[in-house]
């Protein structure tokens, strides 16, 4: 009975280690402290109180280098959710440089438009400068042929004073044949003249008018360009729950012409998606719109509908 109270002693001091270990691991105690003497017992005793000291300690080393590890885990975790911020934010950086590059390639495309507008106009009025001088080069012609031609019928007439009245009266009705002919092509000429100078302006005002249309079906592209651009702003900054699944929301949204939301408004639609849209466009603060008045015009108060997207 002795021998056997003896080795239950050792059995019960070391299971009371086992557990005071534990609970002191569990409440984050360092082990590296030097353990506190246990009160000798028996031989036996301190032998098994020792023995199982080493595998607490080592158990005690495995929960620090789990929790290491643990730790290690999160840091990498963060370190990932950091570089796919960081490559969203690049994605966005990217997406405004596509931006606005088309923009300067719009606006290289509507200058070059306006230069070749200009240069078919100074060509129409060049032609028409060449044919005035034309017209009027001729017109010098004639009239120095004309002044030759009565300079050797003064010249005949003054040697023919001698001829007979049938002659010179003959002579006097060829002058005025040709005077009155004279006069009918002038007048045809001018008439002509008239006609081109009609054309020419009938030709310039369906050039304008081929232009300004030209023109508005830019606007109106502009204008659908920039509401898409809108709609997606709003989208990015949208909260969505599964609630609002195939609802939508009209809304009436004003803007300054730096984009800034100075107004809004809504219309009809879901409360709950309405309630989000106001929130993403109070969230955005300001929305695409163009620098160009005609365009901006056009969206400075616009009623957008708004439809949550789901992935």
């Amino acid at each position: 009975m002795a021998a056997k109270s003896d080795f239950k002693i050792p059995l019960i001091v070391s299971a009371s280690i086992h557990i005071g270990v534990i609970v002191i691991v569990a409440m984050g105690v360092n082990f590296d402290e030097k353990p506190k003497v246990v009160p000798q017992v028996s031989a036996p005793a301190v032998q098994a109180v020792v023995v199982d000291q080493k595998k607490v300690t080592e158990y005690a080393e495995k929960l620090k280098a789990d929790k290491r590890e643990a730790e290690r885990k999160e840091k990498a975790r963060q370190d990932e959710l950091e570089r796919r911020a960081n490559e969203a934010k690049q994605a966005r950086e990217r997406e405004q440089a596509q931006i606005k590059k088309l923009e300067q390639q719009r606006k290289q495309k509507e200058i070059e438009t306006q230069n070749a507008a200009a240069a078919a106009k100074a060509a129409k009025l060049k032609e028409k400068q060449e044919k005035e001088k034309a017209a009027q080069a001729e017109a010098q012609r004639k009239k120095k042929e004309a002044e030759r031609k009565a300079s050797e019928e003064a010249a005949a007439k003054a040697e023919a004073k001698r001829k007979q009245e049938e002659a010179a009266a003959k002579k006097a009705a060829d002058e005025r044949k040709r005077k009155e002919e004279a006069e009918r092509k002038r007048k045809a000429e001018e008439q002509a003249r008239l006609e081109q100078e009609r054309m020419m302006q009938e030709a310039l005002a369906a050039e304008q008018a081929a232009l300004s249309q030209t023109r508005n079906k830019q606007v109106v592209s502009e204008v659908q360009r920039y509401t898409s651009m809108i709609r997606a702003t709003i989208q990015r900054n949208l909260v969505v729950d599964e609630s609002m699944r195939g609802k939508s929301c009209r809304i009436f949204i004003r803007l300054a012409k730096d984009g800034f939301v100075t107004g809004n408004e809504i219309l009809s639609g879901d409360p709950v998606v309405c309630r989000a849209t106001k929130a993403a466009i109070n969230k955005a603060g300001r929305l695409p719109v163009s620098q160009e008045a005609d365009v901006y015009n056009k969206l400075k108060e616009i009623n957008l509908t708004v439809q949550p997207e789901f992935n």
